[in-house]
Formats: C-alpha cells, sequence, structure tokens
C-alpha cells in the first residue's frame, strides 16, 4: 500500500508531498515527522528508496508506507503524558514519532514477534537519542520494546490510552484489541481491508469509523501443536520517574523555553523573515590547473551549485547553554543525557 503522493529527495520534501496530499494535517504530528528521519530506519543500501510513499520490506525489517503512518498518528489524536501501546512495533519509526508528541510523562511500549526486528529497533533508537539534534528540540517519551507476540498478552495486562496494531486483524480477534484500550481511548488497526479507528466510549461502548483501505499482512497466531502452551507476554511495568531524572527534564526544559523566548523575541525585533529550506546541493567536476614549482599541472575539483540559497549550519541551543553552564563537566554530560554530538 503507498504511491499516494510523488517521490521526494529528502525526509521535508516528503513531510511536504504528505502535507500537500492533506495526509499530514496539524502542526504537531508533521514536528514529529520533519524530527525523524524515515531514511535513518533504512539499511544503507536501501536509502534511496526511503522518501519514496511506499513500503519497504527487508527479511523481517517492514516500514509501512509514509500515507500509512501519517494517517495512523492523526486518527491516534495523540496528547502529552498518555499512554501508547504499538503491537507490531517492528523498527520503532512510529513509536519514535508518538514519543515526540506524548512527552516523558507519558508510556511507551511496542511488542515485536521477532527478536532480530527488536534489536534492529533498539540501535536505531540509541541512535536517535545520542546524534539527533531533533532530540533536543522536544521532550521524549522513550519506547520500550518488548518481543513477543501480540495474540498472546497476558490477562492481567494494564490498559492503554492509544493502541495501534500495525498488521491485519482478524474479526475474531477485534474484541481481543480491544480490551487492552481503556475508556476514552482510541484503536486504529486494520480490519478487512479498512484501517478503522475505535473510540471506547463506555465499558461495553464502542465508536468505529474507516479511515482508509489498506491491505496489511495478517497477525501471527502462535502454534498450539502438541498441547504446548505459548509463551505468555508480559507487558513492560509503568514506573515512576525518579527525583534524579525530573530534575533533568524540568531543567531541560526551562533552558529550551528560555531559548525559544529569546528567538522569538529577536526574530520580532529584527523582522527577520523565515530561512528557507536548504536545497541539495549538486556536485559538479571542474577541471582546473595549478602551479606546483614552474609547473602547471591539471587538477580536478568538486564545486558545489547550491544556487541563491545560503547555506546556514544550524545550531542545537540547547547544548551550548547547558555547555554554558557552571556545573561539573559529569553533570553537564548527564542533562545531555551522554550525548555524543
Amino acid at each position: 500500500m503507498g504511491g499516494a503522493v510523488s517521490a521526494g529527495e529528502d525526509n521535508d520534501d516528503l513531510i511536504d508531498n504528505l502535507k500537500e496530499a492533506q495526509y499530514i494535517r496539524t502542526e504537531k504530528v508533521e514536528q514529529a515527522f520533519r524530527a525523524i528521519d524515515r531514511g535513518d530506519y533504512y539499511l544503507d543500501s536501501y536509502r534511496d528508496s526511503a522518501y519514496k510513499d511506499l513500503a519497504w520490506k527487508h527479511g523481517n525489517i517492514h516500514l509501512s508506507a509514509p500515507c500509512i503512518y501519517s494517517e495512523v498518528m492523526e486518527a491516534l489524536k495523540l496528547q502529552p503524558g498518555l499512554s501508547f501501546l504499538n503491537l507490531g512495533s517492528g523498527t520503532g519509526y512510529l513509536s519514535t514519532m508518538v514519543g515526540l508528541i506524548i512527552g516523558p510523562f507519558g508510556v511507551n511500549h511496542g511488542v515485536e514477534l521477532h527478536k532480530d526486528v527488536v534489536e534492529y529497533a533498539r540501535e536505531k533508537l540509541d541512535g536517535f537519542i545520542k546524534y539527533s539534534d531533533s532530540f533536543d528540540k522536544f521532550e521524549f517519551c522513550e519506547p520500550v520494546f518488548q518481543v513477543g507476540n501480540c495474540l498472546e498478552i497476558s490477562t492481567d495486562s494494564h490498559q492503554y490510552d492509544r493502541i495501534y496494531c500495525g498488521a491485519g486483524v482478524q474479526k475474531d480477534h477485534e474484541n481481543y484489541m480491544k480490551v487492552l484500550l481503556k475508556i476514552g481511548g482510541i484503536l486504529v488497526m486494520p480490519i478487512e481491508d479498512q484501517l478503522t479507528q475505535i473510540t471506547r466510549t463506555g465499558q461495553c461502548a464502542w465508536e468505529s469509523k474507516n479511515i482508509l483501505a489498506v491491505s496489511f499482512a495478517p497477525l501471527v497466531q502462535q502454534s498450539r501443536a502438541d498441547g504446548d502452551k505459548p509463551d505468555t507476554v508480559h507487558l513492560p511495568p509503568v514506573t515512576v520517574r525518579s527525583l534524579q531524572d525530573l530534575s533533568r527534564i524540568y531543567i531541560r526544559r526551562t533552558l529550551r523555553n528560555l531559548a525559544n523566548e529569546d528567538n522569538h523575541a529577536k526574530a520580532t525585533a529584527q523582522r527577520i523573515p523565515q530561512k528557507r529550506k536548504r536545497r541539495r546541493c549538486r556536485r559538479r567536476r571542474v577541471s582546473t590547473y595549478v602551479f606546483v614549482g614552474n609547473q602547471l599541472i591539471p587538477q580536478t575539483i568538486e564545486k558545489r551549485d547550491i544556487g541563491d540559497i545560503e547555506v546556514v549550519k544550524q545550531v542545537n541551543v540547547l547544548r551550548e547553554q547547558i555547555m554554558a553552564l557552571p556545573l561539573p563537566e559529569s553533570l553537564k554530560a548527564y542533562l545531555l543525557y551522554y550525548r555524543e554530538k
């Protein structure tokens, strides 16, 4: 499923196309999509296909088409502090975007059948936290991924405000999914080739709405041959943050708000127009000559043609503010989440 929007050259182009086609309709969803580069979740040899509106699969690793993820993000109606369960969490791409919206006081859990995919998701999450400047622009609810079959979740598991299932759900499993949802919560999942939004309005009351025609591989049912009992999935516990962690969150929030206020004041006073998006550079090989001693030697160099657009290096303001604080280096490192960039 996919191909509904034009291919882009980079992540920003992809998001522009999704907005133009009305798959992305709210600012918070747009910000989350721009913060997470879809290409980072592809294997390097396949990255050229990352910005097409198409699904991608390699072995057990799978990404749905961008138009699907954007419809899911909009249908979930995410807010700060909500709990989220991703059934079939895959690469963690969607869970990471959700974490940028629900923030540090939310709950962000994922269940994935394949152990190698969970390891891949944890690796990508670690890379985002360590290296992406987007991490410092948001308050983040870090996803917790668990290996297991989505159809074998323990019956005493807690319920969630928001749930997404990334595989086709048969009608006889619909109620199984619904009981994982809190009253007032929203469940988004594909049923009978329709991406469906289900809202729990009461103890035994539900409202359903079809969003988009889709085609998903069905959920895998665990074999019960030879009388073996399937492995029960116990969802991660909901834990309370430590005082130390809360201090880090509020210090970073204060510094980020101060920086945003300062930037807004400067922009208002100087009336600086918004910088245009950086255009991808086009490299050209140019033949030239250089003197070596008294000889003229031909040499090929690369020039970057970027038209009339000025290349502006992005500054990580939060990082700079933390590094300027009169604090021990170990404390600065803690406030920066021990980030390497």
